[in-house]
């Protein structure tokens, strides 16, 4: 087949554990057309995703594996489809300032998002090859072979540090002269109700209000009031990287009777003149001294 003077442009992220059959497809049809081919990799800003788990350099090495000869570029995702566009062409232009393209795609392809100046052309699909059910079918899958073990120490060190969200909750109840403390199983001390925020929940107040009907019932209280945020020496991270961050949230017992659930044992209500006593006595589970302390500190004003 008559081969075009123009370069081949494929704009793809392959985010599959190897080529399947519809990238060989698709890069040997442009193979057809083309003598010089080019891989633009699109770049998530968000490291070690379920959408995008697969670094560039990682992707790179995958593809050379079988097109050894098929130069490959990084392109970093934009907000605007219009600054992505520009960038692109940018690209490709600095790259290779002499040349003319045309740029292809296929399934869920960048086309409809590009506004920039090349000739775009879509290539249909040879099967429905899907990257989501192809990640989500290897996602719990264990292979014994020290390239992945390695494979999860790098994509580990790869990551970002994170700060974990967590939720602590103070309920009042007789004008503020009563809190309520919970205690998980296997422990003798008491804290604060509480848990991790969630990503599908819409504020940290609504994780709290979320967190305090998971562990006390199906109690009303007032719309929590934003106390103190305070990084919390948790145990389980002391020799990690991450750690987490709670926010802590005063709120007003007005319907209901508190009952443990979730992973709280017991409940009980205490005086707050008392807390500095029982901090004293050994009776208030370590992390949370600082976020009572704070409570104290608050309500002194």
């Amino acid at each position: 087949m008559q081969h075009s003077r123009s370069t081949g442009i494929i704009i793809a992220r392959f985010q599959t554990p190897s080529l399947h059959e519809g990238h060989l497809a698709l890069i040997k049809e442009v193979e057809q057309h083309h003598n010089k081919i080019v891989i633009v990799l699109g770049v998530a800003p968000v490291k070690g995703s379920r959408k995008n788990p697969l670094d560039y350099y990682t992707r790179e090495r995958m593809i050379k594996q079988q097109f050894p000869n098929i130069i490959i570029l990084p392109l970093s995702d934009q907000k605007s489809d219009n600054v992505w566009s520009k960038t692109l062409d940018e690209l490709l232009q600095t790259t290779f300032p002499h040349e003319t393209f045309l740029l292809y795609g296929s399934r869920d392809s960048f086309i409809e998002s590009y506004s920039g100046k090349f000739p775009t052309t879509s290539l249909p699909p040879v099967q429905d090859y899907n990257a989501t059910a192809l990640r989500d079918a290897i996602s719990d899958k264990v292979l014994d072979t020290e390239a992945f073990r390695a494979g999860i120490i790098y994509n580990t060190y790869s990551l970002f540090p994170t700060a974990f969200p967590t939720v602590d909750i103070a309920v009042f109840r007789n004008d503020k002269q009563e809190l309520l403390l919970g205690r998980k199983p296997k422990e003798q001390a008491w804290r604060l109700p509480g848990g991790f925020a969630d990503p599908t929940d819409e504020s940290f107040e609504i994780a709290a209000v979320r967190e305090l009907q998971e562990e006390c019932g199906n109690i009303t209280v007032s719309a929590p009031v934003y106390v103190a945020s305070l990084r919390v020496n948790d145990w389980r991270y002391k020799h990690e990287a991450n750690k987490i961050i709670t926010t802590l949230f005063s709120t007003n017992l007005i319907d209901g009777i508190p009952t443990p659930s979730d992973d709280l044992a017991a409940l009980k209500w205490i005086t707050v003149k008392d807390i500095p006593q029982l901090i004293e006595n050994g009776e208030i589970i370590d992390t949370h001294i600082p976020l009572l302390t704070k409570l104290i500190e608050k309500m002194a004003y």
